[in-house]
């Protein structure tokens, strides 16, 4: 008997998911409250955080799944191009007709063997859920004395609710923030007619430009070799190796004129913008501290300087909101701590049947890690591989909620996932591949070379993809890269040293 899954979501998350779920021979049901797939894509105002105008962050190759190229030699499409890719993913497996519009969730609870799932007064019962309704909705907007009093004409609004520069033009306009959003609103702003920008932030972090010498940041950033540094390397040498990368594509931030940031740039962060410290360096968006309190237009800073404002934007960051999960389901998984205690942000010992995708927060792009992940719940419920054992997943679970809430990175994300899929590309069966295998970007088509569903064209694809802006397929490293990983080697040899008692 054929298994159903409900699947709740119809954006990237959920529509890969439903693809990989049918190839194993399940038969999803995509629940979406919305009018059209997409998730945040759609631009829909009070539903996605797409304003008009908006571009990727991340690359072209970097933000696809594996079975389907985006159209197109733009390097960072447009939000329109990623929302008709979507519907063109939609098409190729057939998955619109799975789709109910319209229908919103409004409880996922254990019944029994199966889970019910209760929508507009009904409840269906399904041998496996999928929740894939994304982590980006609720929007964090942070504690400022006297907020509730601000009177400027545009209003306070977060991010999610950035109707675009034209509702700004000859408007003075506070940013709060320092991550992608902040910035990507900021340069926007400033560039589209806003009269005085200004962001305000509790720390400076370090800026990557979306494109550096030719390359997307995205391609230098979000390697495997990162991935297995980040496993073997001391985290002062992690550091000192990204740092090294960011400053020497864009500079640091001082040098443009916007505060100094920390050192380390783990201390700092990181955030990706390719106009933004230009216009601190020509003065079209200014940086304060950050707000200490707001008194009808007027907001004061940390440096005690007072300046009016029409209208302010939070890019401050979300909160996870899974609101349809029973009073149990959030206990189990701690939610109303503040947590997510889970098995790699996907499944529970205690919760069997029911899996999570999407929903951790990282920096770079999530198509990659999100197919990974798709395909990792499908061959673990499809049987193609062997699930984690209880003990190991109460390892992984107790680990997750001693650690707490985290930003990780799309590297990180992506092999982790690729392992627990059997998908981990292995260097030693393509030598003409090794070093694209290490320092080439993570493109989909790299975790179809082994393990289930590889492809016969997989190492063509990506060569191609690899070498689309630079001869990252020589086999020879560079004298940096060769550094790199000699230092990974001898973290190896010595742990394996340690171990072995030799």
């Amino acid at each position: 008997m054929t298994a159903n899954v409900a699947v709740i979501g119809a954006g990237p998350a959920g529509l890969v998911v439903s693809r990989w779920l049918l190839s194993q021979g399940f038969e999803p049901s995509i629940f979406e409250q919305g009018p059209t797939l997409g998730g945040q894509w759609t631009a829909q105002p009070g539903r996605s955080g797409v304003w008009p105008g908006m571009h990727t962050n991340t690359s072209r190759i970097l933000t696809a799944f594996s079975d389907l190229p985006i159209d197109g030699d733009l390097v960072f499409p447009s939000g329109a191009a990623i929302l008709d890719y979507l519907h063109r993913y939609a098409r190729l497996f057939a998955l619109d007709s799975r789709i109910r519009f319209g229908v919103r969730v409004d409880a996922v609870a254990r019944d029994g063997y199966r889970w019910a799932v209760s929508h507009g007064g009904e409840v269906e019962h399904f041998e496996k859920v999928v929740v894939a309704t994304g982590r980006f909705h609720s929007p964090f907007i942070p504690t400022v004395p006297g907020l509730d009093t601000f009177a400027g004409s545009a209003g306070a609004i977060s991010s999610y609710h950035y109707p675009g520069p034209s509702a700004y033009r000859g408007k003075r306009v506070l940013v709060a923030g320092c991550a992608v959003s902040a910035l990507e609103i900021a340069a926007d702003l400033a560039a589209h007619g806003a009269q005085h920008v200004v962001v305000t932030q509790r720390r400076q972090r370090y800026v990557l430009p979306k494109f550096a010498a030719g390359v997307p940041s995205d391609h230098r950033m979000f390697t495997r070799y990162g991935a297995l540094a980040d496993e073997v390397l001391p985290v002062a040498e992690i550091d000192r190796q990204l740092k090294e990368i960011v400053v020497e594509s864009a500079g640091s931030p001082e040098q443009y004129g916007a505060p100094r940031p920390a050192d380390s740039l783990f201390a700092a962060g990181v955030t990706l913008n390719q106009n933004y410290l230009p216009a601190v360096a020509e003065g079209s968006v200014t940086v304060r501290p950050w707000l200490q309190s707001v008194d009808g237009t007027a907001v004061t800073f940390g440096d005690g300087h007072t300046e009016a404002f029409d209208g302010i934007v939070f890019g401050t960051g979300f909160t996870l909101s899974l609101p349809f999960l029973d009073d149990h389901l959030r206990a189990t998984l701690n939610l109303d701590a503040g947590g997510f205690d889970t098995d790699r942000h996907t499944f529970h010992p205690d919760l069997s049947g029911l899996a999570f995708m999407g929903m951790w927060d990282q920096s770079g792009g999530y198509f990659v890690p999100l197919e990974l992940q798709a395909r990792w719940i499908a061959y673990t419920w499809g049987g193609v591989i062997a699930a984690p054992s209880d003990a190991e997943q109460r390892a992984a679970v107790a680990a997750c909620h001693e650690r707490g809430p985290r930003k990780t990175r799309m590297n990180l994300a992506a092999i982790t996932f690729a392992r627990a899929a059997g998908v981990e590309p292995q260097r030693e069966n393509w030598p003409d591949l090794r070093r694209a295998l290490l320092f080439g970007p993570l493109a989909p088509s790299c975790f179809r070379l082994d393990g289930p569903d590889a492809l016969p064209n997989a190492a063509a694809r990506f060569a191609r993809e690899a070498a689309a802006f630079g001869a990252i397929t020589d086999n020879d490293l560079t004298d940096r890269e060769r550094s790199y990983w000699s230092s990974v080697e001898q973290a190896r040899a010595s742990h394996h040293s340690a171990v072995s008692g030799k």
